[in-house]
């Protein structure tokens, strides 16, 4: 019986069945009694609305042409991110500093990097109906067929947040996001002004933005016809990686010594501050031995040497992540239009730890 209700048009004659004779009609329960997906159910509804068969509402439908049709005060844009802590909480500001002025509302729900509990929140988020979704998509199990599959079933309008999506499948979607290496660039160039021959990077490589730190790195070293370095993978350190995070650090400090390294680009922030304190307990002084720049701007200025940094557009990306997803939900029923892609650039920030004259 599921296998046949799971049919569009079987769905959509249910849901108008409904309506006519009741005059509305819940999501939750029109998939409960096909056995599919409130979502699926939700693309149904939007569908139908599209074809002028039923009004859209909070959990449902109801009929074209009802007396009242509830309307919430604000329009609800999802946002699903990977935490709520270092990099997206100023994208998130951004986001709801923006909604103030244009009537919709940030709902935030966050992922984790799992990806079964993505998929779990932007259904939640469906479900309550938000009218669009910017979100920073799971990368680490799924190839980016496999995630372009998916957000094709998501039925209302998807932005795309600090990700660098090559497939042509994705390409179709908006999308916003740091230029990261250009920020990497931006380091590395900012290091040889001040001297600097040979620029050691180190990188926790556990996220998204790594390779793309690498490759800021790669283009600005070979440009700059500077001398090789030392390149390091780092733990994410805490939660039982202190002791491996301090000697990965450690090491790296080593191998920049020995290959004459003056200066090193750290992502992120964190990672970069306790090198510093590193270097300090092995009597290397930093910058006057070693320059550092971190990647990242979360608490940079904090550290024991307040630490030059790449800063993100963090809460610029967010009200342009914003616009765009509310642009798009104003225009739904106009038809495509053409995806925008926006990248934005960071800056730096110069602080004490590289050794510029203040």
């Amino acid at each position: 019986m599921a296998g046949h209700n799971s049919l569009p048009r079987t769905r959509h004659e249910h849901l108008l069945r409904q309506v006519e004779l009741h005059g509305s009609v819940s999501a939750a329960e029109v998939a409960a009694q096909l056995g599919v997906s409130q979502v699926t159910v939700r693309r149904d509804i939007v569908e139908l609305e599209k074809a002028g068969k039923l009004a859209r509402v909070h959990g449902g439908a109801i009929a074209v042409g009802a007396p009242t049709i509830p309307q919430a005060a604000r329009t609800n844009v999802g946002v699903v991110v990977p935490g709520s802590v270092s990099h997206y909480p100023q994208i998130v500001r951004g986001m709801d500093a923006a909604s103030h002025g244009g009537r919709t509302r940030v709902v935030l729900a966050t992922s984790q990097y799992r990806e079964d509990l993505e998929q779990r929140q932007v259904e939640r988020l469906v479900e309550i109906g938000v009218a669009g979704i910017v979100f920073a998509p799971t990368m680490r199990d799924r190839t980016e067929a496999e995630l372009a599959d998916w957000v094709r079933t998501i039925p209302v309008p998807v932005v795309f947040l600090e990700r660098r999506l090559e497939s042509t499948a994705l390409a179709a979607y908006d999308s916003a996001r740091t230029d990261h290496e250009r920020g990497a660039e931006l380091a590395v160039e900012h290091l040889a002004g001040l001297g600097h021959r040979s620029v050691g990077l180190a990188v926790f490589d556990r996220t998204p933005t790594a390779p793309l730190v690498r490759d800021g790195h790669r283009a600005a070293t070979s440009r700059l016809g500077l001398a090789e370095a030392p390149s390091v993978s780092l733990p994410k350190g805490g939660d039982g990686e202190s002791n491996a995070l301090d000697d990965a650090l450690t090491a790296f400090i080593a191998a920049c010594a020995d290959a004459g390294a003056s200066a090193a680009l750290v992502h992120t922030d964190v990672h970069a501050a306790r090198l510093v304190e590193l270097a300090t307990d092995r009597g290397i002084r930093v910058p006057d031995d070693l320059a550092v720049v971190a990647f990242d701007d979360d608490t940079a200025g904090l550290a024991m040497v307040p630490l030059t940094s790449v800063t993100p557009p963090g809460r610029d990306l967010g009200q342009e992540a914003m616009r765009i997803v509310t642009e798009r939900i104003a225009a739904s029923d106009a038809g495509p239009s053409a995806a925008r892609h926006i990248t934005m650039l960071p800056r730096l920030t110069v602080r004490e730890s590289c050794g510029a004259v203040l």
